[in-house]
């Protein structure tokens, strides 16, 4: 299979208006405001009730609204929060410190996956398994990849990704130029001092009150990260590229647009992924818009699913395990088919047959 023929990044960029990528300071700080009130609030409430009934429910609210502040840290990051670079690197920190990221580690890593999403040997998070790479996995690290992969976010801060060496709290990991050493250390001195401050409250409160208003919502925030930048990327006909049939709007054509329903406000847009891809400077409250503009002038080249997020989870949970060695355009297939002959151009599920468009 030949790589699809793509637009121009800039024939895409004038299909959306100007307006578009233009951020408003206020309304990022609404955003950002909104959050914190809110975790505020669900802590407080939490506090106040102090019921075993009442503490599930708490931690799904609390770890969604970690998620939805990890995202306002994840625009300053691309600096869509604002076009002020002091106050991006403020409420970055502010966004992400609180829920154990260290800022600017994380945004230079994020950064190298804008870079090079779609490639099967550069991209830096949830890029595919060669058959040759599977049949060399021991099983304990197959196991964390295909089984307990929506719980290793902290593992990745610490370690990244198979494959990949360094780690995001050390200047010296080779995610990081030598200019961006004390952005690095920043981050790391500022994530030390916060999870202190957390060791210091489960000594004085102990370890169930803060697994109660902590933990528990930590381990939520890390599930629905793991699990909307899995299926961002992750479908069985999704294609990943190599060498020179890689290019950068090809590249980041390769992701799916998903609705996650009531949740959808509250996560800030982040499903609408494809427009964020292609134009990192477009605000989250602006990326429907923008996609409204884009998807006609795209066609068949953008994708949209409306199957439901548990499905397409299941789907790509069973179906998505490894792509071929060789080839210029590859498509996840199931592990079982390890050994068979494939056709690695062409995918093993239709992504229209699941409600895409």
């Amino acid at each position: 299979m030949q790589p699809p023929v793509v637009p121009s990044i800039s024939q895409i960029r004038a299909s959306i208006p100007n307006h578009c990528f233009q951020p408003s300071v206020w309304k990022s700080l609404f955003y950002f405001f909104f959050d914190i009130s809110t975790i505020a609030g669900l802590a407080s409430l939490a506090l106040y009730l102090d019921s075993w009934y009442f503490y599930p429910v708490y931690w799904f609210l609390q770890g969604t609204m970690f998620w939805a502040l990890f995202v306002v840290g994840h625009d300053c990051g691309h600096g869509s929060f604002s076009h002020i670079k002091w106050l991006n690197n403020l409420i970055g920190h502010l966004s992400h410190t609180p829920i154990l990221v260290p800022y600017h580690g994380w945004r230079i890593s994020h950064r190298t996956h804008h870079q090079h999403t779609g490639d099967v040997d550069k991209d830096e998070t949830w890029y595919p398994v060669t058959e040759t790479q599977y049949s060399h996995m021991t099983l304990s690290i197959r196991i964390l990849r295909y089984y307990v992969f929506l719980f290793l976010f902290p593992l990745y801060l610490f370690r990244r990704s198979p494959g990949r060496d360094g780690s995001h709290f050390l200047p010296g990991s080779d995610l990081f130029r030598p200019s961006e050493k004390w952005d690095v250390l920043t981050s790391t001195l500022l994530w030390g001092i916060f999870f202190a401050g957390l060791c210091v409250v489960g000594w004085k409160f102990g370890i169930v009150f803060l697994a109660k208003f902590y933990i528990a919502p930590y381990f939520v925030f890390v599930v629905w990260l793991d699990l909307v930048t899995f299926l961002h990327h992750t479908a069985p006909d999704v294609p990943w590229y190599r060498g020179e049939a890689w290019n950068f709007v090809r590249g980041n054509l390769s992701s799916v647009d998903r609705s996650y329903g009531i949740f959808e406000w509250f996560h800030h847009n982040i499903g609408t992924h494809m427009v964020h891809h292609l134009f990192i400077g477009i605000p989250h409250y602006k990326l429907r818009e923008a996609t409204s503009h884009m998807a006609p002038f795209l066609g068949d080249l953008y994708r949209k699913s409306d199957e439901s997020i548990f499905r397409a989870f299941w789907r790509a949970f069973r179906s998505c395990h490894i792509v071929s060695d060789e080839g210029p355009v590859v498509f996840y297939r199931p592990a079982a088919t390890l050994g068979q002959e494939s056709d690695s151009g062409k995918p093993s599920a239709s992504l229209k047959e699941a409600g895409a468009r």
